[in-house]
């Protein structure tokens, strides 16, 4: 078993719209986030934010997983403006960056070896719309072209994290174990 982590990510510069589209997504789906219907509502959902650059903020929350961050992701842009990056990363055999705009799918790419692809007969991509992950991500055809053909799940994450300047590498189990990610990220109770 290798590492692993999973996070979202908003193409915004508008922290205050993020922040009450974050609070909208703990009131009104919070069983997404993990919290049962069962649950009184003083239990509060914290999530970690960061405005990394004038493009990006990035949010972390332990409900957080390969297999569970793209309902999120899909659920939150259906309550924000802006398109919604989420990504996906096991046991460094598959990294999967998938954009959601208006609670649907606009473009997924998973990122492994073939043997990979192999093992999980059921990985594959919903949506492959290469043009539409090039314009989200606002580079160029050579970088895009670039990424995608990696097939390393880590050495996507990196050229990735430079492409948008800002580190990939992170999750909500991390906080409390690594100072950069603590003086990065705000915590938020909802």
């Amino acid at each position: 078993m290798g590492r692993s982590f999973a996070n979202l990510h908003i193409r915004s510069n508008n922290l205050e719209n993020t922040v009450e589209a974050l609070r909208k997504l703990s009131e009104r789906h919070g069983e997404i986030l993990g919290k049962s219907n069962n649950e009184a509502t003083e239990i509060k959902v914290v999530m970690y934010v960061s405005k990394n650059n004038e493009n990006w903020i990035s949010v972390l929350h332990d409900y957080f997983v390969w297999g569970t961050v793209k309902e999120i992701g899909k659920t939150l842009s259906s309550l924000i403006e802006e398109p919604v990056m989420t990504v996906g990363y096991m046991n460094e055999e598959i990294f999967e960056l998938s954009f959601f705009e208006n609670g649907n799918l606009q473009a997924e790419r998973i990122f492994c070896e073939q043997w990979t692809r192999d093992e999980y007969e059921q990985l594959k991509e919903e949506r492959l719309n290469d043009d539409y992950l090039r314009k989200a991500l606002d580079i160029r055809i050579e970088d895009f072209e670039d990424l995608i053909s990696i097939t390393r799940p880590e050495q996507a994450v990196d050229k990735l994290s430079e492409i948008v300047r800002m580190s990939l590498w992170s999750d909500s189990e991390w906080i409390t174990h690594e100072e950069t990610l603590r003086e990065r990220f705000r915590t938020y109770e909802f």
